[in-house]
């Protein structure tokens, strides 16, 4: 990347982020966003399963493990496989993992519920390599799988305004 276009990006850039003011936004996490008022005071509940608890752990790495609940987030988790490639000999090659996860954020002082909502999303992986291969790359579409859904989650209630 050449010297000018090194510049060109850094005033858009900076005219992106002048503008964004400007209009009356304000970052979600900073000092007048309302992005830490979460932050320690969810108790995330979920199904018993592997992918269950992959999605409760990236909850609490965003939300921080319940210092004082003041809200319970309970999530229903359903996740299905699909074979989307197949090679001319009638072998799989690559299969895509759809999850969806619905949750719903409940003040525990009232039982009134916050938030409320679907999300959904896609991780991909391939199956031409060795069957340890294979496994590997499941578990790891996995694991992208249950991050992408909890950073979902996070992102509705933060977009709803939860305070």
């Amino acid at each position: 990347m050449s010297s000018s276009e090194t510049r060109l990006n850094r005033r858009v850039a900076l005219l992106g982020v002048l503008a964004l003011g400007g209009c009356g936004l304000t970052p979600v996490y900073g000092p007048q966003g309302g992005g830490g008022a979460l932050r320690g005071t969810v108790a995330v509940g979920t199904p018993d399963s592997v992918e269950a608890f992959r999605l409760k752990s990236q909850l609490e790495r965003r939300l921080g493990q319940p210092e004082t609940a003041l809200y319970d987030l309970a999530v229903t988790l359903d996740y299905s496989e699909q074979e989307v490639g197949v090679s001319t000999g009638r072998e799989i090659t690559r299969y895509t993992l759809l999850g969806r996860a619905g949750y719903q954020l409940t003040r525990i002082e009232t039982g009134e519920t916050v938030a409320a909502g679907d999300v959904s999303t896609f991780a991909s992986y391939s199956a031409t390599g060795t069957s340890v291969a294979t496994r590997a790359a499941d578990q790891d579409a996995r694991v992208r799988l249950a991050v992408m859904l909890a950073d979902r989650i996070v992102s509705d209630l933060l977009i709803a305004g939860v305070q």
